[in-house]
């Protein structure tokens, strides 16, 4: 994926970056690109490195866990414009816990982790700044996990 440094105006206007500052934007921006992914098309797959994160632009993703006995992944969250995917990028060991696949044609910025992570140690204010941003994230996915989680416990058996 070829990175393209116009991209800051699009990230600027993600609501995940909502009132941050430029210089620290204007640092993002250098770990961003385009991606398209097509409905059915997986962004990543449970297990593997959590090489990036994901601003959705456009379309739903859908997050997905593999439970042993049942077909397919079962989704736990659907992803639209305007929120992102993947946090598993900022955490050792750095292996995502889910699968995300595209529900319809998704337009993302992918953002590279590995650039990220080192802007964040050469930077410890960004460090923060992002940091406030994915646990509001982290906290809201766990619980719609749980909730999920409820749901198919308590579902009677077809």
């Amino acid at each position: 994926m070829v990175q393209d440094r116009g991209l800051g105006p699009t990230l600027a206007a993600h609501p995940f970056f909502d009132d941050m500052d430029p210089v620290a934007l204007e640092t993002i921006v250098g770990c961003a690109a385009n991606a398209v992914f097509r409905p059915g098309e997986f962004i990543f797959r449970q297990g593997e490195a959590a090489d990036n994160f994901y601003l959705v632009r456009e379309g739903r993703i859908a997050l997905e866990i593999y439970v042993p006995g049942r077909p397919g992944g079962i989704v736990v969250e659907t992803v639209e414009a305007g929120e992102i995917v993947g946090w598993s990028w900022i955490n050792p060991p750095y292996r995502w816990s889910s699968d995300a696949r595209a529900a319809a044609t998704a337009r993302v910025l992918t953002l590279d982790a590995a650039c990220l992570r080192n802007k964040m140690e050469d930077d410890r204010t960004l460090g923060y700044e992002l940091y406030k941003r994915f646990v509001p994230v982290m906290a809201r996915r766990l619980a719609a996990c749980r909730l999920r989680i409820v749901e198919l416990a308590t579902e009677p058996e077809a």
